[in-house]
C-alpha cells in the first residue's frame, strides 16, 4: 500500500491525502464503539473512537488483515466540536491501536446515529495484498 502526495503538498497531519494498493478488498460496516456484548465502553467520543478502531481490527483479522492494511476510513460523529475537543486522546489511542499507518481519511458530523449511546461511527475499506 502506498500513500499519495502530490508534489509541493504539505503532509497532512492524521491522514493521507490517497492510499494506492492492489489485491483483496475488505470492506465493514458501519462500526460503533461498543464491545462484543454490544455494551457501550465509553461515554466519551475519545473513549469511543478507540473501541472503533479496537473493533474494525478485530473484524479485518477474520481474514488476516491489520492496521497496515487499510486504505480508508470514513467517521461519522455526532459532534465536530467534541471531535476537536478530544483530539489529544484520540491521537493516543490512535498511535496505540493503530501504529503509525494513516489511510486516507473523511470525518462527517451528523445528527445522530442509529445507536442512540453512539457519538462516533467508522467505515473502514482494507486490501490485502494477494
Amino acid at each position: 500500500m502506498k500513500s499519495l502526495l502530490p508534489p509541493g503538498w504539505p503532509r497532512p497531519k492524521g491522514y493521507s491525502n490517497a492510499m494506492a494498493a492492489h489485491g483483496r478488498v475488505i470492506v465493514t460496516a458501519g462500526v460503533v464503539g461498543w464491545d462484543e456484548q454490544e455494551h457501550f465502553v465509553s461515554n466519551t467520543l475519545a473513549g469511543q473512537f478507540a473501541q472503533v478502531l479496537r473493533n474494525i481490527l478485530a473484524i479485518l483479522a477474520c481474514d488476516g488483515a491489520g492496521p497496515a492494511n487499510i486504505a480508508k476510513l470514513t467517521c461519522y460523529v455526532t459532534s465536530i466540536d467534541e471531535y476537536l475537543a478530544s483530539l489529544k486522546e484520540i491521537g493516543e489511542a490512535w498511535k496505540e491501536i493503530m501504529g503509525p499507518h494513516y489511510p486516507a481519511m473523511a470525518l462527517v458530523e451528523v445528527v445522530r446515529l442509529v445507536e442512540p449511546a453512539a457519538k462516533v461511527e467508522i467505515e473502514a475499506t482494507a486490501v490485502v495484498p494477494e
